[in-house]
């Protein structure tokens, strides 16, 4: 097993899940670092083609997500679980705004987790994104993920709709305490 596969538990999803990303026009990744997303914000950081914007908080990644339409770009927030949090508030935005939404989001406080302090958020996360209009998808194997982001493209950028795709620990694995 490479650090590769330790650290996604799969040496192809993360990268297959960031050449769907960039196939289907995104551009934008905004983040808060993560290492759910290594793979991810690593391409990004890579690929001249793409901008890769760390954030100082999640919810800075609404807000890019709805400048980025305005600016006829797509845009794709990568955020753990803990930032939801964060972003509830300006969640209202994506409805008052009208502006096509895409997240990806590490899932924390689910199976195998050891730091009890992620539980709260972890739990809520499908619930605070459903009232404020974000639907949720989910991929727990490796195996989902390009299915379920290729469902998600669709719905955000086809149809304009606000979408979560959340990546559970099953799928990248719980971290030690």
């Amino acid at each position: 097993m490479t650090e590769h596969d330790r650290d996604t538990g799969s040496a192809t999803w993360p990268h297959a899940l960031y050449d769907q990303l960039r196939a289907a026009g995104v551009t934008q990744f905004a983040y808060v670092p993560d290492a759910g997303h290594k793979v991810l914000i690593g391409r990004s950081l890579a690929d001249p083609d793409a901008h890769s914007i760390p954030l100082t908080t999640e919810e800075e990644g609404v807000a890019l997500a709805a400048g980025a339409d305005l600016g006829a770009a797509r845009a794709v927030l990568l955020m753990q679980s803990s930032g939801v949090g964060n972003c509830i508030n300006m969640l209202s935005l994506i409805a008052g705004g009208r502006f096509p939404f895409l997240t990806l989001v590490s899932m924390r406080g689910d199976f195998g987790e050891g730091n009890p302090w992620q539980f709260p958020m972890g739990q809520a996360v499908e619930k605070v994104l459903a009232a404020m209009g974000v639907i949720c998808l989910c991929a727990e194997r490796p195996e989902e993920v390009t299915a379920t982001v290729a469902a998600a493209l669709t719905m955000v950028f086809g149809a304009g709709q606000a979408v979560a795709v959340l990546l559970t620990q099953r799928l990248i694995g719980a971290k030690p305490f």
